[in-house]
């Protein structure tokens, strides 16, 4: 089977995410566990892309995205502006969120 996700980067609360996208419609945002990134998605994404605008992020730490230094920057308040900066960032108020282990948190 061919993929035909696409791969891009978004600039949000002082940092550069890396994510993944197939299909158009209602956002669905997943977010990855400890210790994945976006690839533990693969298998959910062309199914949900049917019908929605499926996008699965590497969360700040990990894989493609920024690693920015020191304790401050993991609080769950950072993890949260990110969420929301790529919510809107795509152009989007609200979004289904699935969430697995730490992207679940």
């Amino acid at each position: 089977m061919i993929e035909t996700w696409k791969h891009d980067r978004i600039f949000t609360n002082g940092i550069k995410l890396h994510y993944v996208t197939q299909g158009e419609g209602d956002l669905i945002l997943f977010l990855h566990g400890f210790p994945e990134f976006w690839y533990s998605w693969r298998k959910q994404i062309p199914e949900f892309a049917k019908d929605h605008k499926a996008v699965a992020i590497d969360l700040r730490g990990y894989n493609d995205s920024d690693k920015p230094a020191g304790n401050d920057a993991y609080r769950m308040s950072e993890f949260v502006a990110d969420v929301k900066g790529v919510i809107e960032g795509l152009g989007y108020q609200r979004c289904t969120l699935v969430g697995h282990d730490w992207g679940g948190a």
